[in-house]
Formats: C-alpha cells, structure tokens, sequence
C-alpha cells in the first residue's frame, strides 16, 4: 500500500497529456491483451474493449469475465494500476473543468476564435446592446472587457476578459485582431464628458493601433469631441447626450415620435430595419424598391443615404448596402428568396 501511495502521488504530478496518452494505451493494449489471452470468452476486440472500459470505470456489468489464470492477472492489475489511473485522469478532467470556468469568471482566459465581437466598458447600455445583438444573431461570441472583479455575465457565447481596455495586453487576449466589430461604451462613473470622452480617445487609439481594420464603434458624450479623433480610423461614433436630447425633443413637439425610433431599435416588436443583400435581377433602386415592396418591405436607405425615393432611376452600384423595415417573417422570407 506505501508503495501504491508513492506511485499515486508520482502520477498525480505527471503531465496531462502524458496521463491521457497512457489511460489510452493502458485500455487498447489491455483490451488486445485479453483477446489474446481468452479467445473463446472475448471473441472480438470490442468485446476486449467493452470489458476493460466497465472494468476501469468500476462499472462491472459481468456480461463479459475472464476464466483462465493469465486473465485474471489482467483483471488484477487493472483493479489496482488501471482504476487508479482511470481515477486520476478523471479528476484531472474535473478540475481542469473546475479552474477553466473559474478563469472565465474571473476574466483570466485567452480567447482564440474569429468573427467576434467585441464589447469594452460593462453598463447598462453594453447589457441591452448584447441583449440585441444575440436578438439578432443568437449564434454569435461576444467578448466584454473591462475592470471587474467577477464576470457581468456569463453564458455559451458570452465570455468575459477582465483588464484596462487601453492596455494591449486585454485587447490580446481577446484576438482583437479577428474581430468582427469593436463597440467601445463612455464610462458612466465619469461624470465629467470631456473626462468620460477622453478616456475613450485612448481606448480607441490603443485599438486603431492594434487592429485598424476592424470595424470601430465608439459612443461619445459630446459631438465637438469628435474633432479629437480625427487621426483615427474610427468607423462609427454614437453621440450619446445629442441622440437623447434630439428623441427628447422630437417627441415633445410631435407625440408618439419616440415609439417610432423605439420600434426600429428593437428587435423585440413590430416593424425593424434589416439589411437585404443586393439581387442579381435589381439594376436600379426602383428595381429593388418595386421587388421589396411587393413582398412586404420598405426600401428606405443605401448606407447613410436616406434618399432613395429620389434615386429610384439611377444604377445600384457594387458596394450597395440596402436596407428596409419591415417585419421578421417578412425579413426570412426575403432571405429565403
């Protein structure tokens, strides 16, 4: 038994991979061995493997046994050397399980695949922004970095990345440089804009410097800001106080204006904008427009330009990116087309 012990405790220190290679060597030899060993009781190799594995696993169904002397060693040594390296490889699994979940709760991961998104600064802005965006693609990884002591949140495909955002190290691990697209929030504990903006400025610039082809988000506090940010590829700017003063404002003088603004945000009710990809058959906006709206959609834009109902004559060019409202089965059916 002292002599099991210190061979246990070897054990429990040799690699993982040298651990798992040996559990799989220990199974298939084992299982070559007792055919060969018993051919009558263990006709094929399955039968071999069947027993060896309810064998190790301390299952012992009985269905399969050996009945010579040299099977029975086998069957003693892998009650006492196979079990004890099956136990120690399954703990292994365990607390590999164990530390892996408790390094994404704490943010300390490196995230390795591409096609991501990427969210930096957690607030109640960031919370509705993920719960939109896996409205709209249930399917995607979204990556959030930021400073706190434990995840905001962790689901499949939510992970979470805990450093200064304006530090490279944080943007590393979370393969900035493979994702799809980069939303940076303004920080609400800073109450001051010029402050809350200017530790955006060097977030973003750690980014554009990092990954300037990644498609950049930056929501900031006040438009004459935006000037500073000039020498960046930034590729978007939400003006935060401007796009609440302005619904604000709208909905004063013209009542019920915010639902529309409300209903094309959201995913949740009604009608919303959608991006359609451009027809082979469409030559000019009229086209696109005419084909749409029999099928139930609003053509209303071509990127930032609002005015399509004054360029129905005029050729749809390449980099067309179209979009509509309408309803959801609306949007798959138009998909499906």
């Amino acid at each position: 038994m002292l002599l099991l012990k210190q061979l246990m405790k070897k054990v429990i220190h040799i690699s993982n991979y040298m651990l798992f290679i040996a559990s799989i060597l220990l199974v298939i030899l084992s299982s070559m061995l007792i055919v060969l060993i018993e051919r009558e009781s263990f006709p094929t190799f399955f039968d071999g493997f069947w027993w060896v594995m309810t064998t190790v696993t301390t299952v012992g169904y009985g269905d399969f046994y050996p009945e010579t002397v040299g099977g029975r060693w086998l069957a003693l040594f892998l009650y006492v050397f196979g079990i004890g390296l099956i136990g120690v490889v399954i703990g292994k699994i365990i607390d590999s399980l164990a530390i892996y979940r408790k390094k994404r709760q704490e943010g300390d991961i490196m995230y390795k695949g591409k096609g991501h998104y990427i969210i930096i600064g957690w607030s109640q802005k960031a919370k509705y922004a993920i719960k939109e965006m896996l409205a709209t693609h249930e399917d995607i990884d979204i990556i959030i970095i930021d400073q706190l002591e434990k995840a905001p949140m962790l689901e499949t495909n939510i992970y979470y990345i805990k450093g200064n955002p304006s530090e490279q190290e944080p943007l590393e691990k979370a393969n900035i440089q493979e994702a799809k697209s980069v939303l940076i929030f303004a920080d609400d504990d800073i109450t001051d804009d010029q402050l809350a903006d200017g530790k955006t400025l060097l977030i973003a610039s750690t980014i554009e410097s990092m990954a300037p082809e990644v498609h950049t988000i930056v929501e900031i506090m006040e438009e004459s800001h935006i000037k500073n940010f000039k020498y960046m590829q930034i590729d978007e700017f939400i003006i935060s106080n401007e796009t609440i003063s302005s619904l604000f404002v709208r909905s004063a003088f013209r009542n019920g204006m915010s639902n529309i603004f409300g209903q094309l945000l959201r995913r949740s009710q009604g009608d919303d904008l959608f991006y359609v990809p451009v027809k082979s058959t469409w030559n000019t906006y009229k086209d696109a427009f005419d084909d749409l709206l029999k099928q139930g959609a609003t053509l209303v834009a071509d990127r930032h330009q609002l005015n399509i109902n004054r360029m129905l004559d005029q050729t749809i060019p390449n980099d067309a990116e179209l979009y509509v409202i309408c309803d959801k089965p609306t949007y798959q059916k138009i998909k499906r087309g």
